[in-house]
């Protein structure tokens, strides 16, 4: 195993789901993996498949290159260009992630706020 890609797909892994506010619990679920595998892909003590490195990218809304660190996710920051698509953007990852796990309600109000900031 190539411990140096392991522990990279881990640290981009680990990234990607904090910034959507997930629990490791919820990744493995989606991805079909039970925790304690998903625990050892973070820590990059297993590489993933190829069929889970895809899922993976899906679930955690990160591309295959920065999740393999070939491109680095703020390389667009960097030359201050904010990108936002396919939830480029860290803070817009973090604010979907969370807005998942709102109500009707609630997804009501954080729409008022931000046509509020908007103005």
């Amino acid at each position: 195993m190539n411990e140096e890609l392991a522990t990279r797909i881990g640290s981009a892994a680990r990234e990607a789901r904090t910034q959507l506010g997930l629990t490791q619990a919820e990744v493995a679920e989606k991805l079909g993996l039970a925790h304690m595998v998903y625990s050892r892909l973070e820590r990059g003590k297993m590489l993933p498949s190829v069929q889970t490195l895809l899922r993976m990218c899906s679930v955690l809304r990160i591309s295959s290159d920065e999740l393999l660190g070939i491109a680095d996710a703020d390389e667009g920051a960097k030359s201050g260009k904010k990108e936002r698509g396919q939830g480029g953007a860290p803070k817009l990852r973090q604010l979907t992630g969370l807005a998942r796990k709102m109500d009707e309600d609630q997804l009501d109000a954080l729409v008022t706020v931000a046509q509020v900031l908007l103005r």
